[in-house]
């Protein structure tokens, strides 16, 4: 008999999260193995013809193809639901390929859109560049005020969309706030929880319609593979984001779904110590630089309200420097151990400079309302001593004049 565990909701919800990372959503085929299997496939044979148009009608169960279904990626889907708390999740090829699924399956001409300024560079193309394209209007304001989604909402405002952390500002949204003014009015609230994953941070759980994840930082956590996610409810997975994906076709490849598999078995204990040695990072580099901006610190403006919705506060801080863009680069080129690189989430520690990379097509009236200025740099913390980062750090700020 096929032996499956990690399937039944009744015991899985008693799991506790470190548990669920682990042996949820696990299939075993009958030869009992103990790592998830990986399935390259993309199509499914069918015992009859009969047994091929019941499938395709929904009326028996299993695969079709592997655009649609795959074992491997619903193993990761499962297992990120549980994570998440949602009813369901569907994953996708990258975590842009999620943003952009989980706006346009549910909007069209006419529709309207809040959207926190504080934002990755190209989830902001997606709202003042692609959106605008198909009808689709968008107010942007400082997701700091919760106050300025309910002054900008109007009749047609379908959809709040923001990030808590926000890349790379570290501005942090009041979950609960945010999306209780949405629901009050029937509004959507999409919330991109990359920077906190669901390890650290849950929406769901404050209130939010549906979070949304580049799976590639954090969960696959160690640089390897593309990978978005999405997380809602049953019914907004299946008959609103479902029909787009299954058409459009971003899906997540079974090779990149088993690597993230692998990875979030050690989540929870990568970004909790990731999340302590940014901390300490973030301590040391309050004394050097002119502004560190880090949710963990009493320094950060909205501290107690990241203290009170996130378990901890993440491998990923922003600092400035007074020397702008030329003062910043120096820096980044006299680092001996930290890699310059645009990624985040990694187990190695990562520095870029917003302004030249991830925000580079952001024009500059706009970066710099976003607060993204030429002298702000980005640090992910990995897993390397933090001594180590602390020595390389200090070299490469008294390098740079700091």
């Amino acid at each position: 008999m096929k032996r499956r565990t990690g399937q039944d909701r009744s015991i899985t919800a008693n799991w506790r999260p470190a548990t669920r990372a682990i042996r949820g959503g696990t299939m075993r085929s009958e030869f009992g193995e103990t790592s998830e299997a990986l399935f390259l496939t993309s199509g499914y044979a069918y015992d009859c013809a009969g047994d091929a148009a019941a499938r395709f009608a929904g009326e028996q169960q299993g695969m079709t193809y592997s655009r649609l279904q795959n074992p491997t990626v619903q193993m990761l889907e499962e297992r990120i639901a549980l994570l998440e708390g949602a009813e369901a999740c569907r994953t996708m090829a990258s975590g842009m390929a999620a943003m952009t699924a989980v706006l346009l399956c549910q909007l069209q001409a006419g529709d309207h859109v809040v959207a926190g300024r504080a934002a990755f560079g190209s989830c902001r193309w997606l709202v003042d560049t692609l959106l605008p394209k198909f009808g689709i209007s968008t107010t942007v304001v400082d997701a700091r005020d919760p106050q300025t989604f309910a002054d900008a909402a109007r009749p047609e405002t379908k959809l709040f969309f923001f990030e808590t952390p926000a890349n790379p500002t570290m501005d942090i949204v009041d979950l609960r706030a945010v999306c209780g003014i949405a629901r009050e009015r029937g509004i959507t609230s999409v919330v991109d929880n990359a920077f906190a994953t669901p390890a650290l941070q849950r929406p769901l759980e404050y209130g939010a319609d549906v979070t949304a994840y580049s799976a590639t930082k954090m969960m696959d956590g160690q640089g390897r593979v593309l990978a978005g996610a999405v997380c809602g409810t049953k019914d907004f997975i299946e008959n609103t984001l479902l029909s787009f994906t299954r058409n459009t076709g971003p899906t997540l490849s079974p090779f990149n779904a088993w690597v993230v598999l692998k990875g979030m078995e050690t989540l929870d204990l990568r970004i909790r110590h990731q999340s302590e040695s940014a901390l300490k990072v973030g301590r040391f580099m309050e004394g050097r630089v002119p502004r560190v901006l880090h949710p963990g610190l009493p320094s950060h403006p909205q501290h107690e309200l990241a203290m009170s919705q996130m378990d901890a506060l993440g491998p990923i801080f922003a600092f400035e420097v007074d020397g702008g863009r030329k003062q910043a680069h120096a820096l980044l080129d006299a680092l001996q151990l930290i890699d310059i690189s645009n990624n985040i989430g990694d187990s190695r520690s990562l520095m870029t400079h917003p302004a030249t990379t991830t925000h580079n097509s952001v024009a500059e009236e706009k970066r710099l309302e976003m607060g993204v200025s030429d002298g702000m740099l980005r640090l992910n913390v990995g897993l390397e001593d933090v001594d180590d980062l602390i020595e390389d750090l200090d070299q490469a700020l008294r390098a740079a004049g700091l």
